[in-house]
């Protein structure tokens, strides 16, 4: 049984209403919304060479991701910038803290359906942690299926994760994206595949996860996964994770679902949960409410 790492004091009234899913350690919760509209994509510019290899250099506009809720280097203290500064302190505890866990830095963002918003969940987690003084960031797109993350930072379809499991020839630094914030990059999901979802749970994926875990062992890595309930690999895949980040989509996910979900990683040390739920928003901002569940 997971003692429950609460304090009262500390605790939103969001927060105290996602303790009532006995989610774990570290128990968080926040009120977002992924919202990636039709948009073009931006093209990458630039070459980086990171040990003697080439390095695509994404940069980001600012203004784009700002509209959709985005954090950026730009925003210092909104509310969601602030939300996600309580959602990355345990988390970064359990990672690097006095007592790190094993794979601390190994995070995996995930939901029980899709829809939950849990890509776009990850994405502003990245992007929290990036703008940290002390802490640089990966973030991969292992949702191999429905792929969010480069719509939702304006990316082109590249080579990713899924290259790497199916050439073993291809490193990690020859796909890897460095993007115009100096601590993030990018693994996206990469060329699609039929057996897509069955890659996520092969040897392969667990070989690489344990080479980006060595190679990047000073950095935070943030691994958007499928649902958890509606593929068996996602299961296979939390249990290699130091760190799992449950995104619920408050009103529509049951209490029950949750559960159930929670089930299915109880071998993961440390499960956090984020209680998702916005309001609807002007052309200019994203207006984030907390509510009770």
């Amino acid at each position: 049984m997971r003692d429950k790492l609460l304090s009262e004091n500390n605790l939103s009234i969001i927060e105290k209403a996602a303790s009532t899913f006995g989610a774990g350690k570290n128990i968080s919760a926040t009120t977002v919304e992924e919202i990636v509209p039709e948009a073009k994509t931006a093209s990458i510019k630039g070459l980086n060479n990171v040990s003697g290899l080439k390095t695509k250099r994404l940069p980001l506009d600012f203004a784009r991701l700002r509209h959709y809720g985005i954090i950026t280097p730009e925003d210092k203290k909104t509310t969601i910038t602030e939300q996600f500064r309580v959602i990355k302190r345990p988390l970064l505890m359990s990672a690097f803290g006095p007592n790190p866990i094993k794979n601390g830095n190994l995070i995996m963002i995930t939901s029980s359906l899709a829809g939950e918003g849990k890509s776009f969940c990850a994405v502003n987690l990245a992007m929290s942690i990036a703008m940290e003084m002390d802490n640089t960031v990966l973030l991969v797109d292992a949702d191999v299926s429905r792929p969010m993350i480069p719509k939702i930072l304006g990316l082109e379809e590249n080579k990713g994760l899924l290259d790497l499991l199916l050439n073993d020839k291809l490193s990690v630094p020859e796909v890897l994206i460095k993007t115009s914030i100096e601590k993030l990059s990018v693994l996206t999901a990469g060329t699609q595949h039929p057996n897509a979802n069955e890659l996520l749970a092969s040897q392969s994926m667990g070989l690489l996860l344990k080479e980006i875990v060595k190679r990047y062992e000073d950095r935070i890595i943030i691994v958007d996964s499928p649902p958890l309930l509606l593929t068996s690999e996602a299961r296979v895949l939390a249990n290699q994770m130091g760190q799992i980040v449950l995104v619920v989509e408050a009103g529509e996910t049951s209490q029950q679902t949750v559960r159930e979900t929670l089930r299915q990683i109880e071998s993961c040390e440390v499960v956090n949960l984020i209680y998702n739920k916005a309001r609807s928003f002007s052309d200019k901002d994203l207006y984030v409410t907390y509510e009770p569940y």
